[in-house]
């Protein structure tokens, strides 16, 4: 049998020495893989079995780059790893189509609704699922009003851009922020709290990056992963979300919850969202809809990257999915840790 080829791309991903891992051992055929990222640096170089690098996912020849490398490498699918390449890769779904390439990725509509953090906010709120409240801003005097608005300096807030990927550009906004204590403390590249006056140092009043000025959530981080077909959740379940490094949660643990399940239900569906998904929850607030694949608690007997791949071929249905359910362990566990190549 000819090898499975799967281009996976974003390939310097925290989570890529896991999935590629996965996908070879997926116990029914030889998978050949094929890494793209725009760092001739990252680690598919040294663990797939073809490298590229490619432009930013959001370069405007970033589809045309990733269709030539699919029919330079005969790629049977591609599996995008970073919010960046999504919609590049939406748009030109058709194309990879037309060349016999399952693009693994859902509509352009429902990836811009879902990388708009405000339509994201927007969304929950039309649907009644619980989200932080949100202010859409610009500028220092717009974001001083909305940080009122929330209770600062009594309660602190957080922004973020409308437009960002994990915790870029995430800050909490706290009165008592000690910048001193951050100074002599913490490790470079930390992302500290700031006092709004800093902030607004920062920023001067006809700044036009757009922002988002939010309640601060807070409580355990959750978030439910699976894959989704037509819009209903086909295979998925919540986790934990733990021992958050650089923005990186480095430890995980499956759990049974269907409210959440019934939430990430209703997103799924308004969305239409297609194959992989990633809903994130601090505490009782839902702050990230992600579509598409994230870090995986993986079993034995339930390989959830695979099946997607199988599923995005039509090899295997959305009741053939969902029938897997039952396998889905809570309480398994997952701790990432660091490792090193070395060549010469």
């Amino acid at each position: 049998m000819k090898p499975l080829t799967i281009l996976v791309s974003a390939s310097g991903a925290p989570g890529t020495a896991a999935l590629l891992r996965a996908l070879r051992q997926n116990g029914e055929r030889e998978v050949r893989l094929v890494g793209t990222d725009m760092s001739e640096r990252a680690i598919g170089r040294h663990l797939c079995d073809a490298f590229h690098v490619v432009p930013a996912g959001s370069h405007s020849g970033f589809a045309d780059a990733m269709l030539d490398v699919c029919a330079r490498e005969g790629a049977d699918a591609v599996l995008p790893q970073s919010s960046f390449d999504l919609l590049g890769l939406a748009e030109a779904r058709e194309r990879f189509a037309a060349a016999g390439i399952a693009a693994i990725v859902s509509a352009p509509d429902a990836i811009r609704r879902s990388n708009d953090k405000a339509a994201t906010y927007a969304l929950l709120d039309e649907l009644g699922v619980r989200g932080p409240a949100w202010r859409r801003v610009r500028g220092a005097n717009a974001i001083a009003a909305a940080a009122d608005e929330l209770g600062y300096p009594g309660e602190d807030v957080c922004m973020k851009p409308v437009f960002s990927s994990g915790s870029r550009g995430f800050r909490v906004l706290s009165a008592s922020a000690d910048r001193r204590e951050q100074l002599l403390t913490n490790r470079p590249g930390v992302a500290e709290a700031l006092r709004l006056e800093d902030l607004l140092e920062l920023l001067p009043p006809d700044d036009d990056t757009e922002l988002l000025v939010m309640e601060l959530a807070r409580g355990p981080e959750r978030t439910v992963d699976g894959i989704a077909s037509a819009g209903r959740i086909a295979l998925g379940h919540p986790k934990t979300r733990e021992a958050v490094r650089a923005g990186l949660a480095m430890f995980f643990e499956t759990l049974e919850d269907a409210e959440l399940m019934a939430s990430a239900g209703k997103i799924v569906a308004e969305l239409a969202l297609d194959h992989f998904f990633n809903i994130q929850l601090v505490g009782e607030h839902v702050i990230e809809i992600n579509p598409r694949i994230s870090t995986v608690v993986y079993q034995e007997d339930l390989n959830l990257p695979y099946l997607g791949v199988k599923h995005a071929l039509g090899e295997v249905s959305a009741d053939e999915l969902a029938a897997l359910r039952e396998r889905v362990r809570p309480g398994r566990k997952a701790l990432r840790y660091f490792d090193q190549v070395e060549w010469d």
